[in-house]
């Protein structure tokens, strides 16, 4: 029993450290009918619809096969790189930053040993990373905290790319900057074998209308109560198992959190030490916090105290930056790295602070330029 508990814990560290916040908190808010109401059902039904279609596409090959093409048709060092690390960037604007590198950081150890370049590898990881996780800033559905943030802050869809946008354009630009001068220009042919994987179209369309229907709801046109019943049936029908790939205990994270910043918020003087802390520092006090708690726990715990949504929004994503666990989609390629290269991890964590810190010093200044 010991084990299984020292193995949940390191397996789910964020989301056991959020249910004991939870149960603590409840000391000094004792349960009352106003604990519901803590709850944003929204973002956790788009959330599981997301997540849950996303397991169908994948299910599919999808993302595989378009990387797979792409792929086929470079033949240099920094061609191949430059296309597995935008491959991240912008594939992370429609599904996620975490299933981006779930998906491609794989991919790019398989084609970087086919092609003789291990020695790229961990510059390209760290830059797929550091693109997954600044792509899946401009949208709503690019990552966790970006849909909760939607949610509560009544942004409209304009409004929230119009914010996130200029941080993207520059992000972009400096990948690509980054790509020139980190990767040398040589000759690298991939020998990648014909994709032989058949998508069945008539899933395939299935899970775009599913996707499209996620995307009508994240723009408020079609209603999450009707949006859960029609993916839950839909998925179930075509292929249940994908329900068991959603990721369960961060949807349970999320609720712990709100149980924990809902029972804090009534705290008066836990509220009023944090609002005193935030008062007019909300974009370095949510880069700062990033950096021990992560961007999704971050997020939640700043959202109950303050209403500066749009320096929120850009504090907690562009604070996704710098240490490995300010976004916890980072573990996923440092992992994905050190099964690969285990004798390599001392270096890359090194390198990754580097890299990391020299993007979020960039764009944290376009924050402060910014009116």
């Amino acid at each position: 029993m010991k084990q299984k508990l020292i193995h949940f814990f390191q397996s789910e560290t964020v989301l056991s450290v959020a249910a004991v916040l939870a149960v603590l908190s409840c000391f000094l808010t004792p349960p009352d009918g106003e604990y519901i109401g803590y709850i944003n059902f929204d973002t956790l039904i788009i959330l599981f619809c997301l997540m849950a279609v996303m397991a169908g596409f994948k299910s599919l090959g999808v993302f595989q096969a378009l990387a797979h093409q792409l792929l086929r048709r470079v033949h240099g060092q920094r061609g191949l790189v430059f296309v597995l690390v935008f491959l991240c960037f912008l594939g992370s604007m429609l599904i996620t930053n975490d299933v981006a590198l779930i998906t491609f950081v794989p991919l790019a150890i398989l084609v970087l040993d086919l092609a003789g370049q291990v020695s790229l590898l961990p510059v390209s990881t760290i830059l797929m990373t550091i693109a997954a996780n600044l792509g899946s800033i401009l949208t709503p559905i690019g990552n966790p905290q970006n849909l909760y943030l939607y949610a509560v802050s009544g942004m409209s869809l304009g409004q929230f790319i119009g914010k996130m946008a200029p941080f993207t354009i520059v992000s972009a630009v400096l990948l690509a900057i980054s790509i020139r001068f980190a990767i040398p220009e040589k000759t690298a042919e991939v020998p990648l074998e014909e994709d032989s994987r058949h998508i069945p179209v008539p899933d395939l369309v299935l899970y775009c209308i599913l996707f499209a229907l996620c995307l009508l709801s994240v723009a408020h046109i079609l209603p999450q109560a009707v949006l859960l019943p029609v993916i839950v049936i839909a998925v179930a029908v075509r292929n249940w198992k994908l329900l068991l790939q959603v990721d369960y205990g961060l949807l349970a994270t999320f609720v712990c959190f709100f149980l924990f910043i809902g029972n804090m918020g009534r705290f008066a003087p836990f509220r009023d030490l944090i609002l005193s802390v935030l008062e007019g520092r909300v974009l370095p006090v949510s880069i700062a916090l990033c950096q021990v708690v992560s961007n999704v726990p971050a997020a939640l715990l700043l959202s109950g105290f303050t209403q500066d949504w749009g320096n929120l929004l850009i504090g907690v994503n562009l604070g996704g930056l710098g240490t490995l666990i300010a976004s916890m989609a980072s573990l996923i390629s440092y992992k994905q790295f050190s099964a690969r290269c285990p004798e390599g991890k001392g270096k890359y964590l090194l390198s990754f602070t580097l890299w990391n810190v020299g993007f979020l010093a960039v764009l944290s200044l376009v924050a402060v330029l910014l009116p």
